[in-house]
């Protein structure tokens, strides 16, 4: 198969690879860019673990081919604090009790982190719609919507989130 040259921007760090155009924009992070925290559950974009910022949108990373992010910039959970401090939103995870197992925790923190930015203080119904793209299997939905509550109440939700 030809291979196709592109460039994106991965956690502000310009990234060039020649990649199959089937290559999904998940597995270039993992594989190319060495980024694991973009877990892959469904591979059919239903479970939301693969989820990172696409140009400030969150996208599931396993329905996206890399090549569709040519010239774009992409933030995974590794990238959303400075020099690998927690962001808000990580914190509240921690302080929470909302990472169980920990597997669905990078698509949970990041979609948590588009929503709070567009969205910074959310109701419940709010939370929970927001939150129903991505699954847990732990049944740790109490912890992930008190996470997601207690930064919504901070004095500025929203500061932190890229995009």
């Amino acid at each position: 198969m030809t291979e196709i040259a592109i460039a994106l921007t991965v956690n502000g760090e310009v990234r060039r690879a020649h990649i199959e155009p089937r290559l999904t924009l998940a597995d270039f992070l993992r594989d190319e860019c060495q980024l694991k925290g973009t877990h892959l559950g469904c591979e059919h974009g239903v479970c939301g673990a693969c989820t990172v910022l696409l140009d400030g949108a969150a996208v599931r990373s396993c329905l996206v081919f890399a090549v569709q992010a040519e010239g774009g910039e992409v933030t995974t959970v590794e990238g959303l604090g400075p020099d690998g401090e927690l962001t808000p939103v990580q914190a509240a995870f921690r302080d929470c009790h909302a990472l169980q197992c920990g597997f669905c925790t990078p698509g949970f923190v990041v979609s948590v982190t588009a929503f709070l930015r567009d969205h910074p203080h959310p109701d419940d119904n709010e939370i929970r719609e927001a939150l129903s793209g991505n699954l847990c299997r732990c049944t740790g939905y109490q912890g992930i919507i008190n996470a997601v509550r207690q930064v919504a109440s901070s004095p500025a939700p929203g500061a932190a989130a890229p995009g």
